[in-house]
């Protein structure tokens, strides 16, 4: 069948979000890694196809280059709705990616709008006129402030947009939003009229998303923001009739053996999720300056100690100030791939010593290590927290489970917690 929604996520723990709220609708959701071959898939795509890139911090010209080919991908398997999917925190430099990429599908599109709703209430993630805030406090005072590879230092998602694009930005506020679908509507109109191609859309709640997805889906093809926006277009689209509910499901069954913990996200609640789960297992800490000096023999031969059996976790999460004096030794990029190589070559490792349960924490960390083991397509299961399910994939003939977590999502045991709900599957 041809997609009634095709996704391009810009990281793989955002693809995995992306797919487990689409997946509570119960339609069928396919998650390929990195752009299929040009034929791949094809003839087998279903209701909503996701492709996961790992483009968010890559330079603009590749994220959009990456972006394209998926996009192209996607629409020759016949989708003619699009969603471009990043971080709930709106992770991005004054360059990009956000809005570049977004500027390049509009104008493969055709089309001379957008909306841009980060929000994920659910997840403490809201837009109140034009700002984001994490829980509480605004964005600019929460931890992302210090996140290693973009720093977020202001909270208006206007102010960060504009520097990203050509065209101008506008504000849909939270007044608007609550006045329902035809007032919000109206606003999108009159923007246009305005030459306003980029709206930033206010959320505080999910009947605001309700709002916004029933404001949009019809009239858009193409919608960005988090995952929380996605998830309320599959009732809209079973509304419309231009998808059915059916038997088919993606296969969850659980693989045996072994499980594995590897993190590099230094966010304030991975950092919380690791001293917790250190307490409970056999740990080990990477340290960047280390590695670049003496190299990963001695994380592999502590690996190849443990029993594949045991609750086992490698980090390299730290606090802030110990990443930026790794990054002034080393340099940002090459401390950050460093700490990526080697957590990928460890699962590798793991794996062909018998492990088939894997949770990571971090995008670009779980974009490595899915990268490293070569897999192609998950199949989305059961979600441990909102937005991070568990995924399967088919490796060298073995099935294995992995949950691809990004940094602030959780809550202190999740770890522990992904494990529980694995075994009781």
């Amino acid at each position: 069948m041809a997609p009634v929604l095709g996704c391009i996520a810009d990281d793989f723990t955002g693809a995995t979000d992306l797919a487990a709220l689409l997946a509570r609708s119960g339609l069928p959701v396919s998650l390929r890694v990195g752009v299929p071959a040009e034929t791949e898939g094809v003839a087998d795509a279903v209701a909503f196809e996701v492709i996961a890139l790992k483009c968010r911090t890559v330079p603009v010209e590749d994220a959009i280059a990456q972006t394209r080919q998926a996009y192209s991908w996607l629409k020759k398997a016949g989708a003619t709705r699009f969603f471009w999917k990043y971080c709930s925190t709106f992770d991005s430099t004054a360059e990009g990616n956000i809005g570049p990429v977004a500027e390049m599908l509009m104008a493969e599109l055709g089309t001379t709008q957008t909306i841009y709703c980060p929000a994920f209430p659910e997840n403490g993630r809201s837009i109140f006129m034009g700002h984001l805030f994490v829980g509480e406090q605004l964005l600019s005072e929460s931890p992302m402030r210090d996140h290693p590879l973009t720093p977020m230092r202001d909270s208006n998602l206007v102010r960060l947009l504009a520097p990203q694009v050509q065209k101008k930005v506008g504000l849909a506020n939270r007044l608007v939003v609550a006045k329902g679908t035809a007032a919000l509507q109206e606003k999108l109109e009159n923007l246009a009229s305005e030459g306003v191609m980029h709206v930033i859309t206010d959320a505080v709640s999910d009947q605001d998303l309700e709002t916004i997805a029933a404001a949009t889906a019809a009239n858009l093809p193409l919608l960005t923001g988090g995952s929380a926006i996605a998830g309320k277009l599959p009732r809209i689209y079973l509304e419309q009739g231009v998808v059915q509910l059916s038997a088919t499901s993606n296969s969850d069954s659980v693989p045996k053996g072994g499980q594995l913990v590897l993190s590099g996200s230094c966010s304030a609640m991975t950092r919380k999720q690791v001293a917790y789960y250190a307490s409970k297992s056999a740990s080990l800490r990477l340290d960047p300056v280390a590695l670049a000096g003496e190299g990963a023999g001695a994380a592999e031969a502590w690996l190849q100690q443990r029993s594949a059996e045991e609750p086992t976790l490698i980090f390299a999460t730290a606090e802030p100030e110990d990443v930026r004096k790794a990054q002034e030794k080393l340099g940002l990029e090459k401390a950050s791939q460093l700490v990526e190589q080697v957590l990928a070559d460890l699962a590798l490792q793991a794996f062909h010593s018998g492990v088939r349960r894997f949770v990571v924490a971090g995008g670009e960390t779980s974009g490595a290590i899915i990268q490293a083991l070569g897999i192609k397509r998950l199949d989305i299961g059961p979600e441990i927290a909102p937005g991070v399910p568990w995924t399967f994939a088919e490796l060298e003939g073995e099935r294995v489970a992995l949950a691809l977590k990004s940094g602030n999502f959780g809550g202190e045991a999740f770890f522990e917690d992904a494990f529980k709900l694995l075994e009781a599957a």
